[in-house]
């Protein structure tokens, strides 16, 4: 598996009772886990998966920026 550069912000959700990861520069990629570690693992399955498709589709991937701030 590539490198993920990609920001990844993991949270707690009440609603789902798991960990929620989401990488904000990728549109829609997010995975959960039932443990904050399975989270981080299953975001980074989810964004090589995010950017497989992309690529099949023609789609743009955008560049990692590292930090970002969104909250």
């Amino acid at each position: 598996m590539k490198l993920i550069k990609y920001e990844i912000i993991i949270y707690w959700s009440d609603d789902d009772q798991a960990f929620v990861a989401e990488v904000p520069e990728l549109p829609g990629c997010m995975a959960d886990g039932a443990a904050y570690q399975e989270a981080l693992a299953n975001a980074e399955v989810i964004i090589q998966e995010w950017i497989e498709t992309a690529k099949e589709l023609g789609r743009p991937i955008p560049e990692p920026k590292g930090r970002l701030v969104f909250a």
